[in-house]
């Protein structure tokens, strides 16, 4: 039986354990807005991005999150293009 590879490094889940800690402390604030992350998601989500920054073994995210992220950038763009006229 072969030998299954990890999906993510040791690396990628100490910086997500880190996150987790720093929610629970309060203490994680989320990049854009600055506002204080009480999400668990969000909190693994934040460790996750964080690890992948910093080159450790992450998996991409998905197409789907990828193209609904790409569909809510745009559709901000417009809505500041139309706040200029």
């Amino acid at each position: 039986m072969a030998r299954k590879t990890r999906k993510y490094s040791k690396k990628a889940s100490s910086t997500v354990e880190r996150a987790m800690k720093k929610r629970k402390a309060g203490t994680l604030k989320s990049g854009r807005s600055g506002r204080k992350v009480k999400s668990r998601k969000q909190a693994i989500a934040i460790g996750l991005s964080e690890a992948r920054a910093a080159g450790a073994k992450v998996p991409k995210k998905s197409a789907k999150k990828r193209k609904a992220k790409k569909r809510a950038v745009e559709k901000r763009a417009v809505k500041k293009r139309k706040a200029k006229r």
